[in-house]
């Protein structure tokens, strides 16, 4: 499916009202609404990409790893333009093009398909890589993984590679509900430092926090940001 540019503006406030059109059994709410916070920072304030811009190799990439609960993705989307608010209603519907996880054949603006417990930061550290090989220094790879996705071996084995690279173009959001199988000595954030990587935990529910942690120097390093959430499945 191909972007729209004509598609009605919207801001934070409506957000919930979007997110209300999409209903059923397989919404997953808190789970979306856990990222809506972060998602909204990232569109509205540092991902450089339009839906003008949506093709351009130059744009910033944004991967949704945590695919499982897309209803605030799929309303952030809506609310700059990527598609019209008349496509939400149809969400996981048969004939709709927004399903339960995101296609990125079907909805404008999405870089991957992705699912629950998703791989999206070993994709990223290929996108990053891509980037690199093809001498484009100035776009920026962001994926955004939920705490209960480090449970899972590629992305440990992504973390480990990223910063010995030297991936400073890749950027990783972690949305810590609390509802990881086990815990890591010092934190997610001690994780990621001890494989190389810029680190800060800050509230996930804090915009200005959030954009100044997003945007914080990291050169030479791929930056993670944990955002603590009150605890959501």
């Amino acid at each position: 499916m191909t972007n729209t540019t004509d598609a009605q503006l919207y801001g934070y406030a409506d957000l919930n009202r979007l997110m209300s059109l999409m209903t059923g059994d397989e919404k997953h709410g808190p789970a979306a609404t856990s990222t809506l916070d972060a998602l909204w920072v990232l569109y509205d304030r540092v991902l450089r990409v339009t839906p003008t811009t949506a093709d351009s190799p130059g744009r910033d990439r944004f991967l949704l790893s945590k695919g499982h609960g897309p209803m605030a993705y799929y309303a952030v989307l809506a609310a700059r333009g990527f598609f019209g608010e008349e496509l939400l209603a149809g969400f996981g519907a048969y004939e709709s093009p927004l399903g339960h996880h995101p296609d990125r054949l079907l909805v404008p603006g999405a870089e991957i398909g992705s699912g629950s417990l998703g791989h999206g930061l070993p994709l990223a550290v290929g996108s990053a890589l891509g980037l690199r090989a093809q001498g484009l220094t100035e776009p920026r790879v962001w994926v955004l993984t939920g705490d209960a996705e480090l449970d899972e071996g590629s992305n440990h084995e992504a973390i480990a590679y990223a910063g010995p690279a030297g991936l400073d173009q890749l950027h990783t959001v972690v949305i810590d509900n609390a509802s990881a199988t086990y815990a890591r000595p010092g934190g997610i954030a001690a994780r990621f430092e001890a494989a190389g990587w810029s680190a800060l935990t800050v509230d996930g529910r804090d915009h200005d926090a959030l954009h100044a942690a997003f945007t914080a120097p990291h050169p030479g390093r791929p930056h993670a940001v944990i955002a603590r959430v009150a605890t959501e499945r």
